[in-house]
């Protein structure tokens, strides 16, 4: 790849435009609808989480984007390119949510294979290959064959083989899938670096926490469509709509006083030691204070609530789960 390739072109680095993907099942043929009107782009340098519960439509978006099915409507692009294109392909790293190997080959030999699939010079594959293998905790395994190898071991052999390009974009899909909690936070530590060194990431996972430290943008899908897509930092309410109060009643009944002043706009989080920890809309925490005070509360702490990731994807892709359709329309949460 030259230098000349490598450039970053001005534009998205992925865009997806109108995305739909129907299969036919069973007997009859009948359609299933498992991605409906997706849209979204990805600037250079940045990370997009694609969230969403089992079935939602993550891995079948993934397969039109890289062309291993083929679409039923709309245009993806890389890097202002058509998705099929060999130039925009030849500068992705993919990692499948269940990446197979042949057991009877060693990590040394899949990297091989991988770097002269993509026409990495030989002097650069063999600097990377241990590089990689050292980087990724498999230094001391990469003259084994993979027939030993743990889940996770093979998860590693694949976010290597990803990387032996060198590429501009990385597409994982599930990428901490079988990492135990040191592999998550070496592979955690592995990511942020690429993305500090100017890789674009495109990353679908469960494990919300991660993803929240580490993306810039979400997607959140829910029965084929987007219903929540954006800057993380803007779909999250920091807005300080709401606050966490913890006081330090006399008694009991300073307590069950307080918790009725305030009636339905008032969360209790903990109660127990004589100490009463309350949710509540910010707007109401002068009235608090003041009632505190003519019951005799002390307020030991306050502070502002802010959305988690793990509750916007509750609020959006589950709230068809317990009924609750109104919270996560079909339009989209866009900024």
């Amino acid at each position: 790849m030259t230098e000349v390739a490598r450039q970053h072109e001005p534009g998205p680095v992925i865009e997806v435009a109108g995305l739909e993907k129907t299969f036919r099942v069973g007997l009859l043929g009948r359609q299933v609808e498992a991605v409906r009107g997706i849209s979204f782009s990805l600037q250079p340098g940045r990370v997009l989480g694609y969230l969403g519960p089992n079935g939602a439509g993550k891995t079948t978006s993934i397969k039109c984007m890289l062309g291993l099915i083929q679409p039923s409507r709309g245009e993806i692009r890389f890097f202002g390119r058509f998705h099929r294109d060999p130039l925009a392909r030849a500068r992705i790293g993919y990692l499948p949510e269940h990446p197979y190997f042949y057991d009877y080959l060693k990590p040394t030999e899949v990297l091989d294979y991988a770097g002269r699939l993509y026409g990495v010079p030989a002097a650069i594959r063999k600097r990377r290959i241990g590089e990689l293998l050292e980087r990724l905790g498999l230094g001391h395994a990469m003259d084994r064959t993979l027939r030993g190898f743990s889940k996770g071991m093979l998860q590693r052999v694949g976010i290597a083989q990803s990387l032996i390009s060198d590429p501009d974009l990385l597409i994982y899909d599930e990428p901490l899938s079988g990492l135990d909690p040191i592999g998550r936070k070496e592979l955690r530590d592995l990511l942020a670096e690429l993305r500090r060194a100017g890789k674009t990431l495109f990353i679908t996972s469960h494990v919300l926490g991660d993803i929240e430290t580490l993306c810039d943008e979400v997607v959140i899908l829910r029965r084929g469509e987007a219903v929540a897509a954006g800057r993380l930092e803007d779909l999250l309410r920091r807005d300080l709509l709401e606050s966490a109060a913890t006081l330090r009643t006399p008694d009991a009944g300073a307590a069950d006083a307080l918790v009725g002043r305030f009636g339905d706009g008032v969360t209790v989080q903990q109660r127990g030691d004589g100490t009463l920890v309350l949710r509540l809309p910010s707007a109401r925490v002068f009235e608090l204070t003041q009632a505190a005070a003519a019951l005799g509360a002390e307020l030991v702490e306050l502070h502002p609530v802010r959305d988690t990731l793990e509750e916007l994807f509750v609020r959006k892709a589950l709230a068809v789960e317990s009924g609750d359709d109104t919270a996560a329309s079909a339009r989209p949460e866009a900024t």
